[in-house]
C-alpha cells in the first residue's frame, strides 16, 4: 500500500491513499520514521518507508499539469 503524507497535526499523521484517495489517521510512533508533507509511503511487512522515487515523479508529474495549465507546454 503506498501513501502520501497529507498532514502532520500534533502527533497524527495524515495519510492519503493513493489507490482509493481514503484518509487514514496514524500516530507518529507507529510511522517509525521522520516524515513530513508530501513524503511518500509504503507500508509492507507492518512497517512504513520512504519512497523518494516515487515522491519525485509524482512532483514532475504535477509540475507538468501546471505547466500545461498555464500554456507553457
Amino acid at each position: 500500500m503506498k501513501f502520501s503524507v497529507d498532514r502532520i497535526e500534533g502527533n497524527i499523521i495524515i495519510l492519503q491513499d493513493l489507490e482509493t484517495k481514503e484518509i487514514k489517521e496514524v500516530l507518529k510512533k507507529d510511522i517509525g520514521i521522520r516524515v513530513k508533507d508530501g513524503d511518500i509511503l509504503v507500508y509492507k511487512d507492518n512497517k512504513y518507508k520512504k519512497d523518494n522515487k516515487l515522491k519525485e515523479d509524482r512532483l514532475k508529474l504535477i509540475q507538468e499539469k501546471l505547466n500545461k495549465l498555464k500554456g507553457l507546454n
